[in-house]
């Protein structure tokens, strides 16, 4: 089989050169490790560049931490200026931005975000660790309990918009309250609910969190940074993941992503789709067109 046309849900822009990205100009204690080859410019040419011979069909740009001592509003309207050039081929065609969903004013800047032709949600990361301070990425632990984080996060269906959930997998049954408790929100899980670690325990954690996840209606998961999380990965590594979450989710609500470029630290771009595409070599065509497109276009709306 070969990698069937496809839309990439989960990947990032970043031009150093015109825009503030100060984890690409200052390295940080990611969790990654050295991340030095990634601090360059990576455009829109670049995602053409990498799929040179693949059917990539679309695409969705999630927010790369613009600095959030900015506007977060010039990101989405850098993008939508990078959609509407004609060499773009009407790429991302869909925009996930960053807001704090935490500031008592963040409805004027969903008003904003929303006013952009492509324009889809909204990804604050809720990554926190109480052990581990490179695995914070929020602003503080507890958001998704929070009274006013979770006004903001309810903010979000006034104006059509979804929310992209990344989390540790330990934080996965408070985000499961979240989605039952404001199911007007539409969640998309990123990463595969980012399986950190692969002792016994930590997979239970995982799978128990994914299975309380995948009973709340709203929610969609992507497939995506697998490597990120497995820096040695191989197709067969990489499968429990891979077949577990759609077993759990179910074909209707899982997507592929590639998480380009922080997961070609890892591998090529047609490495990460061609690995899709075999350990989904045995499912059916019609399957297959979910998982690598349809699904996409209905949760992104694209």
């Amino acid at each position: 089989m070969t990698v069937p046309p496809f839309i990439d849900t989960h990947h990032h822009l970043w031009d150093l050169e015109n825009n503030p990205y100060p984890w690409l100009v200052e390295p940080i204690d990611h969790f990654v490790g050295d991340y030095s080859t990634i601090r360059k410019s990576w455009l829109i040419d670049d995602l053409h560049k990498a799929s040179i011979n693949l059917d990539l069909l679309k695409s969705v740009h999630v927010q790369a931490e613009w600095d959030h001592d900015g506007d977060p509003v010039d990101e989405t309207a850098w993008l939508q200026g990078v959609a509407d050039d004609p060499e773009s081929k009407g790429m991302p065609n869909a925009i996930v931005a960053y807001a704090n969903l935490s500031d008592p004013n963040v409805e004027a800047t969903l008003e904003r975000h929303a006013a952009y032709t492509n324009w889809r949600g909204i990804r604050h990361m809720l990554n926190w660790s109480d052990k581990q301070p490179n695995f914070c990425f929020a602003e503080a632990g507890g958001l998704m309990s929070d009274p006013q984080w979770r006004e903001g996060f309810k903010l979000l269906s006034s104006f059509g918009g979804s929310f992209d959930l990344q989390v540790w997998p330990w934080q996965l049954q408070e985000a499961a309250k979240l989605g039952n408790d404001i199911p007007e929100v539409p969640m998309i899980l990123n990463h595969t609910a980012m399986p950190i670690g692969r002792s016994p325990n930590e997979l239970r954690i995982w799978r128990k969190g994914l299975e309380a996840l995948g009973a709340v209606p709203n929610v969609s998961a992507k497939i995506s940074a697998l490597g990120m999380l497995d820096q040695t990965w191989t197709v067969e590594s990489i499968a429990p993941f891979v077949l577990d979450t759609i077993e759990i989710l179910g074909i209707e609500r899982c997507m592929f992503a590639s998480n380009f470029p922080v997961d070609s630290l890892f591998s090529d771009y047609a490495t990460v789709w061609n690995a899709y595409d075999e350990i989904t070599a045995d499912f059916t065509q019609e399957e297959r067109n979910k998982l690598f497109k349809t699904n996409a276009e209905k949760y992104y709306r694209i």
